[in-house]
């Protein structure tokens, strides 16, 4: 053993599932990698050297690094449901629902729960728990995806939130459970000062109205179909294995150790390069470059070839310092095409690439799933299985 780090460039997609014809029609041309080479001078020499150009190529022979590419095994093309597939698990494919559609049946389930639960506002679909918490559409997602659970955490600690969430995750089918609150900014009384209709019919709470973000801002994710027990990251907090969270990952998988949610790439990898040399034992980075993927929504390829070639000239002087039992796994999470005229994600095959001094350089094969990747990292470290995933250790 020694120390794994998984870098997940998030948004580099390289080139269009075969599904999308049938289940993302929009998508059946994209390739990000390719797509930013065509309209941007991009120079990764790195990446391209362990292995990225010859996947996009279609090679099978590798002398740099282990290299494959992954199928996505969830529905669509997701930030936080990729994570979880990456981390060991298979999600469902959700359902669409509003509170309106589901708030009485809910409310009765929670109260069979034991809790106390209110509607405040004239019959809207919103409701009001144990004058606490309020339970109502997530009004910055798509129409139906997210229900959302905005907490007063000085009247309700967050322990207790995560498990009225868990509750509410095992009656909804939506995409997702998001569960948060503020304890130093937002209030009940801000709470319910943000209460507003979205779209037709779409109610809940206007976060940023609420004030609940910044510091102070503590949040939980449950995705539809989701263990994250049997996900690398909790499997490796139950015997203590520290497992670092750098980036988005820090909000969107689940885990007990350090969790530093920071955007800006420089910051992400120089927050992965301290922890990475303070470290003198086993340990596990789990590391997002989120600006690529932000590039991609804004549809800016020059923002997103640029932020490539940030994290490859990191890559220079970082693998060089790898220890020699280390290893260091690159990939993305889906595609995020900024050309392909919508500003979504787009649904795309993966690349994967291992590298390391003990690393066996060669082909990884097509993977049917990203959850072979968490399946590797318990492996790695000798803890029991992912749920999901084959190892390729």
């Amino acid at each position: 053993m020694g120390k794994a780090i998984l870098l997940v460039l998030d948004g580099l997609g390289i080139g269009a599932m075969n599904d999308c014809k049938e289940v993302k029609p929009e998508d059946i041309n994209a390739h990000t990698l390719n797509h930013i080479r065509q309209h941007y001078p991009l120079d990764i020499p790195v990446l391209d050297k362990l292995g990225l150009a010859g996947l996009v190529e279609g090679k099978k022979e590798f002398k740099e690094a282990a290299c494959g590419k992954a199928n996505l095994a969830h529905a669509g093309a997701d930030t936080y449901m990729g994570h979880q597939e990456i981390a060991g698990s298979f999600p469902k494919a959700p359902a669409k629902r509003l509170m309106r559609d589901i708030h009485s049946a809910l409310g009765n389930q929670i109260k069979a729960a034991g809790y106390k639960v209110e509607y405040p506002w004239n019959n809207k679909p919103l409701l009001l728990i144990n004058e606490a918490l309020v339970i109502g559409d997530n009004l910055e997602s798509a129409v139906g995806n997210i229900i959302n659970m905005t907490a007063d955490l000085n009247k309700m600690p967050f322990q207790d939130v995560k498990k009225l969430a868990e509750t509410v995750r095992e009656f909804v089918d939506t995409s997702r459970v998001i569960a948060f609150g503020n304890a130093r900014k937002a209030s009940l009384n801000d709470i319910l000062g943000a209460v507003r209709e979205g779209k037709a019919g779409q109610w809940g709470v206007d976060s940023p109205k609420s004030g609940v973000y910044g510091e102070g801002y503590e949040v939980f994710h449950l995705g539809y179909g989701v263990n994250i027990y049997g996900q690398f990251p909790m499997i490796a907090a139950r015997v203590g294995l520290p497992v670092y969270r750098i980036g988005k990952t820090a909000d969107v998988l689940h885990g007990e150790g350090p969790a530093y949610p920071i955007v800006k790439t420089a910051d992400v990898l120089k927050k992965l390069e301290e922890e990475y040399m303070k470290e003198t034992g086993d340990a596990a980075y789990l590391v997002n470059v989120q600006e690529t993927d932000l590039a991609g929504h804004k549809e800016d390829v020059n923002w997103y070839g640029e932020i490539l070639e940030e994290v490859d000239s990191f890559l220079e002087g970082f693998i060089p310092a790898l220890e020699n039992n280390d290893i260091l796994i690159i990939m993305a999470d889906h595609g995020n095409d900024p050309t392909i005229g919508h500003s979504n994600h787009t649904r795309e095959q993966v690349p994967i690439i291992v590298t390391g001094k003990q690393v066996i350089p060669g082909y990884l094969g097509e993977r049917e799933t990203m959850a072979d990747v968490g399946a590797t990292l318990s492996r790695y470290f000798s803890l029991e299985p992912t749920e999901k995933g084959i190892s390729f250790l």
